[in-house]
């Protein structure tokens, strides 16, 4: 098989002759130390030398005040948008409204303005034929809302003024929807899958009920994948924490893969979610980033690698349980890791 083909198997739970694997996205800080080690001088080298599955490819995007799409809305009152140092807790903009009338205050952003779509099609034009691409498009709805008016101030504004989460919420949605058409329509055909998603776990449970994330977020994610659907993507949602309880409600929306297992978190043992939705969505990640791929050694990491084949013979693309891999990961141990998804 070759990267793409393994990547769709894995997906549809269909037999392959190893499981899909991938890097993920290595931070700046976390780049030298893994060309050093593996003798490379790009990602592009690096990934050849793991030879992994998926080739990421992020939404250009260039604005005045940003260069990521997830730093697109510069509520931060106090610090400007910056992708590596972003922050939800400090005072967004909507910090203290309650009339859902007052939501234009803002001067929202037209990602038309600041997408250029012959950039969108040179991001994807090189990369190598048989890989699995897939658009980062994150489509952080519900974290940039927290955004928008400090995360503490955002879930109290949820539940005294829900017209007024709702009305910045939906704003919010609706920039990802026309930032996300120009880089579907752009890049057809050269794309497989896309990532979006936010945080709503924690390590033990999930940060607010999930009653309150099918009520205010649901929606938008449904009207995302939705979107993305129309052109045959796949769809990868992303979620860190203990989000079991709301797995259902990403299978409800349509999602085709479940980022990442973060293995170490309350009810997100591998075996337990193979048992409860094997046979209903794929699952990416389950490599311990938190303990495992930090402090222990090359036999560990292997030896877990061998135990997730077995619970997942397929359904399951072997990586590290965040999507970051940080430079406190020994390169060694990332080379056990996919050594061990070829044996």
């Amino acid at each position: 098989m070759n990267h793409k083909e393994r990547f769709f198997a894995t997906i549809e739970r269909r037999h392959v002759d190893r499981p899909a694997s991938w890097l993920g996205m290595p931070t700046t800080a976390a780049l030298p130390g893994l060309f050093k080690h593996f003798r490379v001088h790009n990602i592009d080298e690096l990934k050849v030398k793991l030879d992994d599955d998926i080739y990421p490819v992020d939404v250009p995007y260039h604005s005045p005040v940003a260069n990521h799409i997830a730093c697109a809305f510069p509520f931060a009152k106090s610090t400007a948008p910056d992708y590596e140092n972003r922050t939800l807790t400090t005072p967004g903009f909507f910090e203290g409204f309650t009339d859902p009338a007052k939501v234009d205050d803002f001067n929202w952003p037209d990602p038309g303005l600041y997408i250029d779509p012959n950039e969108c099609r040179a991001s994807v034009q090189d990369v190598p034929n048989d890989y699995a691409v897939l658009g980062i498009l994150w489509s952080a709805h519900f974290q940039d809302a927290c955004a928008a008016f400090g995360m503490a101030n955002a879930l109290v504004t949820m539940l005294r003024y829900p017209s007024m989460f709702k009305a910045v919420i939906d704003r919010i949605v609706e920039f990802y929807l026309k930032a996300n058409e120009i880089f579907f329509k752009a890049t057809k055909g050269k794309i497989d899958a896309v990532l979006i998603g936010n945080d709503f776990g924690g390590q033990q449970g999930l940060l607010l009920s999930r009653r309150h994330v099918q009520k205010f977020v649901m929606p938008g994610t449904k009207q995302l994948i939705a979107h993305a659907k129309k052109y045959g993507l796949k769809i990868m949602h992303h979620s860190c924490g203990s989000v079991y309880e709301l797995i259902p409600d990403f299978i409800d929306a349509g999602a085709d893969i479940v980022h990442p297992i973060q293995a170490l978190a309350t009810n997100m043992e591998p075996a337990r979610l193979k048992e409860s939705f094997g046979d209903k969505v794929a699952f990416c990640g389950a490599v311990d980033t938190q303990d495992l791929l930090v402090r222990g050694s090359q036999g560990q990491v292997r030896d877990k690698v061998h135990e997730l084949k077995k619970i997942f013979p397929t359904g399951l693309i072997i990586s590290p349980s965040h999507e970051a891999l940080l430079p406190d990961v020994p390169p060694a141990n990332v080379e056990a890791m996919f050594q061990a998804v070829k044996d």
